[in-house]
């Protein structure tokens, strides 16, 4: 009886003993939130006691601060503009040297065609494709030096019948002048319906003698100007196919010296055994 008792006080002990720890957290969370609320009335007061002074200062280190923001964010736009713009023109650099290369490898294919054959002929063909395909040039004359009469004559044409372009003496009329100046001339237009006058002439020059001239009159309508690649192609086309025709006509030349001894050859000695059988 005693045991039960006691048991009964103990529960009862344990159970006033949660209730008083019940009652300690809820009087520390009473507590804090007491602390809590008197911390933002604190703060209520001590602005309300600021004086037009204080807020006055306060607003000038606001806008003191926007102030700094807005030009931070202005140098920030200045500078992803000159990111854009530096990324534009690396795009467009990227666009030309990829430009520049094919247009030099065309080059050195066609350079490679040129001195690959020595018929006149074919390389007059070669070349003509090359003032097509490189230059743009849609009307355009080889002229050649014939003879000893400085005189350019027309052998091949693109875009118009050959006997249309004028012969030209060296040093006479644009095309004349512009071969003896042996450089390449441009004169900065699109096109030119006079055939005395191109737009650009490109002399065929080799060991500092003029031996023709490539006479453009107007370009392709996908092509309309010059740029700085094309004045490099103009030297570079006028060295290269200057040598390929000079190699072409002293091959022509040789093959045609061999064939009158080859032919005087023959003819000795078809006439030596006859005169031997004539003979007593």
């Amino acid at each position: 009886m005693i045991g039960t008792d006691s048991k009964a006080r103990a529960e009862d002990f344990l159970a006033l003993f949660e209730k008083g720890a019940d009652f300690t957290r809820e009087l520390m969370q009473e507590n804090e939130r007491l602390r809590s609320e008197l911390a933002t009335i604190a703060d209520r007061n001590e602005r309300a006691a600021r004086t037009p002074e204080d807020w006055n200062e306060l607003r000038d280190e606001m806008v003191q601060r926007i102030a700094v923001l807005e030009e931070e964010c202005t140098s920030v736009r200045e500078r992803l503009d000159q990111v854009e713009l530096e990324k534009s023109q690396f795009a467009q650099r990227h666009v030309e040297v990829e430009e520049e290369n094919n247009n030099l490898a065309n080059l050195y294919v066609a350079s490679h065609q040129l001195h690959s054959t020595l018929d006149l002929d074919e390389v007059v063909k070669i070349i003509m494709e090359i003032v097509i395909n490189l230059i743009g040039a849609e009307v355009f004359a080889i002229y050649l030096l014939e003879g000893e009469d400085s005189e350019l004559t027309p052998v091949a044409a693109e875009g118009r019948c050959v006997s249309e372009f004028p012969v030209t003496s060296i040093g006479q009329g644009a095309l004349g002048k512009a071969a003896a100046a042996q450089e390449a001339t441009c004169w900065d237009e699109a096109r030119s319906d006079d055939l005395s006058q191109p737009i650009v002439c490109v002399p065929l020059v080799v060991q500092g003698r003029s031996i023709g001239a490539i006479s453009v009159y107007s370009l392709l309508s996908q092509k309309h100007g010059f740029t700085v690649l094309d004045h490099e192609l103009f030297n570079m086309l006028g060295g290269h196919a200057a040598t390929a025709i000079f190699a072409a006509k002293l091959y022509s030349q040789s093959e045609r010296k061999l064939n009158t001894i080859q032919g005087f050859i023959d003819l000795l000695t078809k006439q030596a055994p006859r005169e031997a059988a004539d003979s007593p």
